[in-house]
């Protein structure tokens, strides 16, 4: 299923900015990084264009359904997924507004955001390890080909997730690996100036 390697690709595109946050989070705690609130808004703004509006809908108005009719037993990971969806729209403005917090009060801040990033990022690698070990595999094998034909049209609008529709994603996503320090990204050494 051509729907299988796009959302694939699209958790390997998240995957790559939630790596980004962790490692430029973890050096700004260990002083080898000074604060860059511009780069952590363009993660936080990626997490919310493209997982938020882009990814999840299309999992909660095509794909579940297809997949509850398929494939009944699969009920409970279907309403997790969907509880979890749910739930990311919480930490998304957890996030936003404790890098607002950040921002706003100095170094005091720190702690605050560096704990919600934790969080989030604990919960979302558990939504994606659940997708990719439990959904996907039963795609492929239950779903009709009618279902199969369906869930890749609906996947297909967005195929390339480092570029979005009409590459609207393209600049954001150039844009944090040119900010993102290096060797994680191809930023200057940011050090704490």
């Amino acid at each position: 299923m051509k729907a299988i390697d796009i959302i694939r690709d699209e958790h390997r595109a998240l995957a790559a900015v939630l790596r980004a946050m962790e490692f430029t989070v973890a050096g700004v705690r260990a002083g080898r990084f000074a604060p860059d609130f511009r780069l952590f808004a363009m993660l936080v703004d990626y997490i919310v264009r493209v997982p938020e509006e882009s990814h999840h809908p299309k999992e909660d108005e095509v794909l579940f359904p297809l997949v509850r009719a398929a494939c009944p037993e699969v009920e409970p990971i279907l309403d997790e997924l969907e509880a979890q969806h749910q739930a990311g729209e919480a930490h998304i403005q957890e996030l936003g507004m404790a890098l607002i917090h950040w921002q706003a009060v100095g170094d005091p801040g720190f702690a605050r955001f560096a704990a919600v990033v934790g969080r989030y990022l604990s919960f979302e690698w558990a939504h994606i390890e659940l997708e990719e070990s439990r959904l996907l595999p039963l795609l492929e094998a239950r779903l009709a080909p009618a279902a199969r034909a369906a869930v890749d049209a609906a996947f297909a609008a967005n195929a390339d997730p480092w570029r979005g529709r009409d590459g609207e994603f393209d600049a954001l996503f150039s844009a944090i690996v040119a900010a993102t320090p290096a060797p994680m990204g191809l930023g200057g050494p940011a050090g704490r100036g």
